[in-house]
């Protein structure tokens, strides 16, 4: 897929894949590709399978991916996302590793859904270290701690108006830029989520093929269409 991309004419040092695997072969093997295609970085989970693992444990496996790897170009993004991969990346490890590979451990996406956790990590002194948040509701309070923006999954819905925040978060304005972002992302978090940014790419784009989902995720039934859709028109959202 990445490869398909750079050659359809995608600027490779735009992209951030996701190359975290259970497998470590895997992990490597996707790295590699991704760093040999010229991708700005990789955006890597820790290996999730096994839980309650130690942060000896896990500084392991991401050093081992560094050793293997063995490229310079190398950018790894850590994400922490505990609510589903049940495995979480102490602050204390991410300062270890940071400190340890300074060259290659460029940030973290942090899904952690906690702002004292996204805080701490703004505050940890880790210089050339990029923060981003894990949803645009905590992006104006993670860019006025001199965080670095947010990775979410709304952004393929509404990217202007995150954008715009982004870009303006020291407007009068942005509190309000703020409120708007969270009333657009309450709508799909009380929804299963990806199943209905697929549903509002498919009614916008009129292209019902955008309902097709992967097991195990389904698409939103009939009802939960009627309610994605009446909520989305009294905001007057439009893609």
């Amino acid at each position: 897929m990445l490869a398909g991309l750079v050659a359809a004419g995608v600027n490779p040092g735009s992209m951030m894949p996701g190359t975290g695997s259970c497998s470590l072969t895997d992990a490597v093997r996707l790295t590699s590709t991704a760093v040999n295609l010229g991708c700005r970085g990789v955006l890597m989970l820790p290996p999730f399978y096994y839980k309650n693992v130690s942060d000896e444990g896990l500084y392991r496996f991401y050093a081992e991916v560094i050793q293997r790897v063995g490229d310079q170009r190398l950018q790894i993004y850590l994400y922490h996302i505990p609510p589903v991969s049940n495995v979480p990346l102490s602050l204390s490890l991410v300062q270890r590793l940071v400190r340890d590979f300074p060259e290659t451990i460029a940030g973290i996406k942090d899904s952690s859904g906690n702002w004292q956790n996204t805080l701490a990590l703004l505050q940890a002194g880790l210089d050339d270290f990029r923060v981003f948040c894990g949803s645009e509701s905590f992006l104006l309070q993670t860019m006025r701690h001199g965080g670095a923006g947010c990775i979410s999954a709304t952004v393929n819905v509404n990217p202007t108006g995150i954008r715009r925040l982004y870009e303006h978060y020291t407007d009068p304005d942005a509190d309000q830029r703020q409120a708007d972002l969270d009333q657009l992302r309450g709508i799909y978090q009380n929804l299963p989520m990806i199943p209905a940014l697929k549903s509002t790419l498919a009614r916008f784009n009129k292209d019902p093929e955008w309902h097709r989902l992967r097991p195990p995720l389904l698409a939103l039934d009939a009802q939960q269409r009627e309610q994605l859709g009446n909520q989305l028109a009294s905001l007057g959202f439009t893609l």
